[in-house]
């Protein structure tokens, strides 16, 4: 078995903000988008594909899972990320018929033998790859190469409806927001593509998350709360139907910004107060799914403090 090194370092900071207060927690929020924007390589491609490889390696039966009859919808995953890698990512290579991220070679993302089709696709993409699937209780999760889960576990969810999949997120279930996705579920064209946004707040920069949130930052420093050690954990969804089969393709990507990386940044003030706006905007249940219902007052205090200081260089 592989033994897992140190986590892949963060993505270039604050490329998404959602809780600037341009969108609000626990809604839908979905956006338009674009197919030359639907997937992002940045500058940790290869620290993520590495990280990735390695988690495939050793934890195999908690990032991958697939029913048997998604083959063919796999396929079709595959082919479709493909053709967007060729057209819309001209720093992958093409060698030998093979496609090549940059700074890594073809033998750093050769496929394991029995690897699906699904698993092949996402060794060449940081996002990670849900298949959802209709059935009589609504859509389920029928196959997934799930590698940075934030706070949730594959194996759990596996073959569960959004119903089962949603228990204990505030104000999904039973309210106005569920029906909204269902629907948005159903009728959902191949021709269209969406993305939406969540964010979180750790206390490390670990991408492979898969225990419940709760975190213990050090929230003490020089004149008061420091916001060191805290990272923004943004992730970016997207949502398309395959036209072959009719299911629908979730992916994930997620973006680790260091907090107190705002001190440095020209709109780190603004984006602060925006994040402290919506953390003191959480009610007891959102607060508490997002493990942060013992922070909120001292995270809060350090967010205005940072936002009513002048930004440093």
């Amino acid at each position: 078995m592989s033994v897992l090194t140190s986590a892949p370092a963060p993505s270039p900071p604050f490329l998404h903000t959602p809780y600037d207060g341009s969108k609000q927690p626990f809604s839908v929020g979905l956006e338009p988008t674009t197919e030359a924007q639907w997937l992002e390589p940045d500058t940790f491609l290869v620290q993520h594909l590495t990280y990735k490889k390695q988690l495939l390696e050793s934890r195999r039966h908690k990032v991958v899972q697939a029913e048997p009859d998604t083959e063919a919808a796999q396929q079709e995953i595959h082919d479709l990320i493909l053709s967007h890698l060729r057209v819309h990512q001209p720093s992958y290579a093409t060698r030998n018929g093979t496609i090549v991220p940059p700074g890594l070679s073809a033998a750093d993302v050769q496929p394991m033998p029995g690897d699906p089709p699904l698993v092949v696709a996402a060794r060449l993409v940081q996002e990670d790859l849900v298949l959802m699937r209709k059935g009589p209780e609504g859509y389920r999760l029928a196959a997934a190469c799930l590698c940075f889960p934030s706070s949730w576990s594959l194996l759990e969810k596996f073959r569960k409806s959004m119903h089962d999949i949603h228990v204990g997120v505030p104000g999904f279930n039973g309210t106005r927001l569920g029906n909204v996705v269902a629907r948005i579920f159903d009728n959902l064209k191949p021709t269209q593509l969406v993305a939406r946004f969540n964010w979180s707040i750790y206390d490390d920069d670990d991408l492979h998350h898969p225990e419940p949130k709760q975190i213990d930052p050090q929230l003490t420093g020089d004149g008061g709360a420091s916001l060191a050690g805290l990272f923004i954990r943004v992730e970016r969804q997207t949502l398309r139907r395959l036209p072959g089969s009719g299911d629908i393709l979730f992916t994930i990507k997620i973006h680790h910004d260091p907090l107190e990386l705002l001190n440095s940044h020209p709109n780190g003030g603004n984006w602060a107060a925006g994040l402290r706006q919506q953390l003191l905007g959480l009610d007891e249940h959102q607060l508490s799914y997002k493990g942060l219902s013992q922070h909120r007052a001292t995270l809060a205090q350090a967010l205005q403090d940072l936002a009513s200081a002048p930004a440093t260089s």
